[in-house]
């Protein structure tokens, strides 16, 4: 199975800038999509954005205009650039792919934004 390693979180001042990667270590070529989730303390997990490998997006509306989903095929890895961030973006971002028969997550990356 596909495993994927985050990186690039870290601790940065609202509305500065943070890029995060997702690396899979295996082929990525037949999967769905694949994305980014975030958890907050205390709440459940939710999508932040997802891309397919046509480059179809889907973000959740708290980050549309903020956040950028991209992908580099060659690369098989997935980015996702974080500007103007808010006290609220604040979480441990999930790497996430689905393919039809399964799915695999990273392990995480903690972002936090200070006000």
């Amino acid at each position: 199975q596909v495993q994927l390693v985050e990186s690039g979180g870290g601790l940065v001042q609202a509305g500065g800038s943070l890029r995060l990667s997702c690396a899979a270590s295996g082929s990525i070529f037949s999967m769905k999509f694949m994305g980014w989730y975030r958890q907050a303390p205390g709440k459940q997990r939710e999508l932040v954005a997802t891309i397919t490998p046509g480059g179809s997006t889907i973000y959740t509306d708290s980050v549309k205009g903020r956040f950028t989903i991209s992908s580099d095929n060659a690369k098989n890895t997935v980015y996702l650039q974080m500007n103007s961030l808010k006290p609220e973006d604040t979480a441990v971002y999930y790497c996430n792919v689905y393919f039809s028969t399964y799915q695999s997550w990273g392990q995480g990356t903690q972002v936090t934004v200070s006000s």
